[in-house]
């Protein structure tokens, strides 16, 4: 059995070729040079989104050699985006692109007038970012490809509607995410009477970590400002609502270089976390071409890696908020399953009525869907 991604690849293939697609975009799975998607050998255009420091185990440890691996898409005269990008990395990609005869432009964020009175439907500010390069793409390939059926590009003061439209109604899962925990009653999930949230974001570098934490920072602000409002005076605190952290990520990534970026990034917007969970992910029943499910019995799990996220956490806590050890264990626990962390989240919510609960959930795309198919059940 190939591996999940390249199955999934070459599935998409069949299906894209069966149904003969008018345009099939293709997101690399990871890096470029040796991915699976890299088969194609004439696409009508390439795009290079924000590099950062991800994977680096497999694609290097410096910007530079990322971006060589992720230039390995160009294609020889195959026109090419990208958005601005570290000059370490910027350079690799010119160079690449020159090697290759490809002309290779550099496009500006999405400038949010253009809109009109829309706004976009990914929350964030990188995503003006990736509307910026998504928007390019897509008219490229509308160039290329001769559909232009009513489109009017190439102004710089305007975008076509169907762009607007599009933008407007993009909705990715499990980034930037807001769920309400139906478990808890909607008479529940308003501003005085608390409730349960999960704020969903799998962010797992460093970058998209502090893009995670300042949406999730001016979010909490927001709902602050709108139960202010609701009650008729100007809140002072955030006192009605408890921000809880609920986290994991794989152990190839650094808890040293993700959880400091995250808290800071929160702290510096003025939100701190009441409490911090950490979970081992489920999906690890869920491999593919494996017959493995949960076991029916209840056994040891290994929580070794969770318990150095937590020591991790505690040791932040005492060098940023000046806490004791004791102080520290009281603002984090490990839990050996995600059932029971939703659990005591439930439980806590139910208990507390007056209080909202914003969970913000992070770290892994594993530990985001393994919450959302819970949550939903």
């Amino acid at each position: 059995m190939p591996t999940y991604f390249r199955f999934l690849a070459l599935l998409a293939l069949k299906i894209f070729s069966a149904e003969q697609v008018d345009v099939a975009v293709l997101e690399v799975g990871l890096g470029g040079k040796f991915d699976a998607t890299n088969v194609v050998q004439a696409p009508i255009v390439c795009g290079i989104s924000s590099l950062g420091y991800d994977h680096m185990e497999i694609l290097g440890n410096t910007l530079g050699e990322i971006a060589g691996e992720k230039a390995g898409i160009f294609k020889k005269r195959i026109p090419a985006y990208t958005v601005p990008q570290p000059e370490e990395a910027m350079s690799v990609l010119k160079d690449r692109a020159s090697h290759l005869d490809v002309s290779l432009k550099v496009v500006s964020p999405l400038d949010p007038g253009l809109l009109k009175d829309q706004h976009l439907g990914l929350h964030g500010e990188h995503q003006y970012i990736n509307a910026g390069l998504a928007i390019a793409l897509a008219g490229a390939w509308i160039e290329k490809a001769g559909h232009k059926d009513g489109i009017s590009l190439g102004h710089s003061t305007s975008l076509p509607q169907q762009f607007i439209e599009g933008l407007a109604n993009a909705s990715l899962q499990g980034r930037a995410q807001i769920v309400p925990d139906p478990f808890i009653s909607l008479d529940d999930q308003n501003f005085n009477t608390g409730g349960l949230v999960f704020y969903l974001d799998g962010a797992h570098s460093p970058e998209s970590m502090e893009m995670c934490a300042r949406w999730f920072s001016h979010v909490v602000k927001e709902e602050e400002t709108k139960c202010s409002d609701h009650l008729g005076e100007k809140s002072h605190d955030n006192g009605n609502s408890r921000q809880i952290l609920l986290f994991n990520c794989m152990s190839v990534r650094d808890p040293q270089l993700l959880l400091p970026r995250l808290a800071n990034t929160c702290a510096q917007h003025g939100v701190l976390f009441y409490k911090a969970l950490f979970v081992p992910n489920q999906s690890q029943y869920n491999k593919l071409g494996s017959h493995a499910s949960p076991p029916a019995e209840p056994q040891q799990v290994d929580l070794s890696w969770q318990l150095s996220l937590q020591r991790a956490w505690e040791k932040l806590l005492q060098s940023d908020r000046g806490l004791d050890s004791t102080r520290c264990s009281e603002s984090s626990s490990v839990f050996s399953s995600l059932p029971l962390a939703i659990n005591w989240l439930r439980e806590n919510a139910q208990k507390n009525r007056s209080i909202r609960f914003q969970v913000l959930v992070t770290g892994s795309l594993h530990l985001v869907g393994d919450v959302l198919r819970l949550i939903r059940k």
